[in-house]
């Protein structure tokens, strides 16, 4: 591309692109990519892609083949929620029970230990974003079957991994996890079984017989 091509571009798509208008293409294409319009592999290679961009005119590239109604454009920077943060520091922290999980939620954790259980969770929204940071640290999410949980991003000297199997529910609510790991792990897995007391005595009790 030339100057003059360069110049003949709006002043607008030249602006420098934000954190913020950055989630919201990733939350677009996610919200694409589970209305079948994306495949997997095209979600992964733009969504890295969006990360790095560096001016609104590279996000709005992305989404240029995508409905009107769906493109990052449509969605004012300002009106992208405020994503909430959970910090792990030398230490243990911990989402659980009935809890409202937000459409995009920050989670850090360096040299400490972070766990987000979902499985009384309340999910309003079809997409939810993590953006998972792992610093010497670990963060597990534990997901009850049927929901839809992509990963995407990093690991160096780490591990980020998903041991769910099985296909989720159609239409079922969609995680998509975006790792960045150095000398950690980030893990996406089953809840433990809650151990049944009523159960174990009644067994306890029959085997008394």
């Amino acid at each position: 591309m030339g100057p003059s091509d360069e110049d003949d571009q709006p002043v607008s798509s030249q602006v420098r692109a934000s954190d913020a208008e950055r989630n919201q293409t990733i939350e677009v294409l996610a919200a694409a990519c589970a209305e079948g319009r994306l495949s997997p592999e095209e979600y992964s290679e733009r969504s890295e892609a969006a990360l790095t961009a560096r001016t609104v005119g590279d996000l709005s590239g992305m989404t240029a083949d995508l409905p009107a109604h769906s493109s990052a454009a449509a969605v004012p920077a300002a009106a992208v929620p405020v994503p909430v943060e959970i910090t792990a520091v030398l230490g243990n922290e911990s989402r659980k029970g009935p809890w409202v999980v937000p459409a995009h939620l920050t989670v850090r954790s360096v040299l400490g230990d972070c766990h987000l259980e979902m499985q009384q969770a309340v999910i309003r929204q079809h997409v939810t974003t993590i953006d998972a940071t792992v610093r010497f640290g670990s963060v597990t999410i534990f997901v009850p079957n049927g929901l839809d949980v992509r990963m995407t991003g990093r690991a160096v000297l780490g591990a980020k991994s998903s041991e769910l199997s099985g296909e989720p529910r159609p239409g079922a609510p969609v995680i998509v996890v975006h790792c960045d790991v150095f000398c950690g792990a980030i893990t996406v897995r089953r809840p433990p079984r809650s151990f049944n007391w009523r159960e174990a005595a009644r067994q306890l009790t029959a085997g008394r017989r």
